[in-house]
């Protein structure tokens, strides 16, 4: 299968269309190899417009929005970034092009490792994973210019804001389990400014200031 005409054809069709802009975003796309993080069985499918289970109850989302989620960060390339939820480790590889530093949390010690091993086959060697609870963050090495978040949560988690720095921003689904919002959320100062990209659905973000597992949020 020719991989390297599907990812120009996603690029073309699924993402420049859209509203994906960002000449870099679009450059990472076509660099970054999606078949590697989606299950052998499914990787015929790597380029659809659609998220695949990756396993353990989670999904590599659809690339139109992952890209839509780090064109929203608004990268120059020395960004030090809080991804939340590695999952496949995929959207971690497309950040780890646009960025300095990737920092990626994941509840799921199987997940995170299978995404580890990944990462450091394909060469993406700044991205540092940890096995956590990512509703609190990664306090050790914040601030961060971008902090992304790749699942659902009842409301922002006050670390996200808290490990933002000033005029960084984060990319957070925000809603119910089963819709959200995709906003964009700037820290100026003390305060912030909001934006909504539109609606979504992502699995739900589990953790003390997430989701609880009997689907209550406090």
């Amino acid at each position: 299968m020719d991989y390297n005409a599907l990812r120009s054809v996603m690029t073309e069709r699924q993402l420049a269309p859209r509203g994906i802009t960002d000449k870099r975003v679009l450059e990472a796309f076509l660099n970054v190899s999606r078949h590697e993080f989606v299950p052998v069985e499914l990787r015929a499918a790597s380029y659809g417009d659609h998220p695949l289970p990756i396993g353990e109850g989670q999904t590599i989302s659809q690339p139109y929005m992952v890209a839509l989620m780090t064109q929203a960060l608004g990268l120059n390339g020395n960004e030090r970034i809080l991804e939340i939820g590695t999952g496949s480790g995929y959207q971690s590889a497309i950040l780890a092009c646009l960025a300095k530093e990737v920092y990626s949390v994941e509840r799921l010690k199987g997940l995170s490792e299978k995404a580890g091993e990944i990462l450091a086959r394909l060469g993406h060697r700044n991205v540092k994973l940890r096995v956590g609870d990512g509703t609190l963050g990664w306090e050790e090495h914040a601030p961060y210019d971008g902090i992304i978040v790749s699942a659902a949560a009842p409301a922002v988690p006050g670390s996200c804001i808290e490990q933002l720095a000033n005029n960084g921003r984060l990319v957070i689904p925000v809603g119910s389990m089963w819709s959200q919002s995709l906003l964009v959320i700037e820290k100026k100062g003390n305060e912030t400014i909001s934006r909504d990209l539109g609606g979504c659905v992502f699995v739900p973000l589990l953790g003390k200031d997430g989701w609880k597992k009997n689907g209550n949020d406090r």
